[in-house]
């Protein structure tokens, strides 16, 4: 099964809210998915990541693909660093 890790909107009209969710990649945006890793609310000056950064890392390792925007906010958070470095020294 190939899995994505990308956002799934809440949010109401004019007020985006986000959960970063690992899903199928068949499965549609706002659909089913398999866990909830975190939220993004762009709303807010500046915008609020919450990323449970143990989640992220399994799933990544595990093979996930992010998103665009995912890998923005995973490189921003400093996932991507861990998880290159983790990489490295396997």
């Amino acid at each position: 099964m190939a899995t994505r890790i990308r956002l799934k909107r809440i949010g109401a009209h004019k007020a985006p809210f986000y959960r970063l969710v690992v899903s199928d990649s068949r499965s549609p945006r706002d659909g089913r998915f398999i866990e909830e890793i975190g939220t993004y609310n762009p709303i807010t000056k500046p915008a609020t990541v919450s990323i449970d950064e143990e989640k992220a890392l399994k799933w990544l390792q595990t093979g996930a693909q992010a998103s665009d925007t995912v890998r923005s906010l995973f490189s921003q958070a400093g996932i991507l660093k861990k998880f290159h470095e983790s990489k490295l020294q396997k």
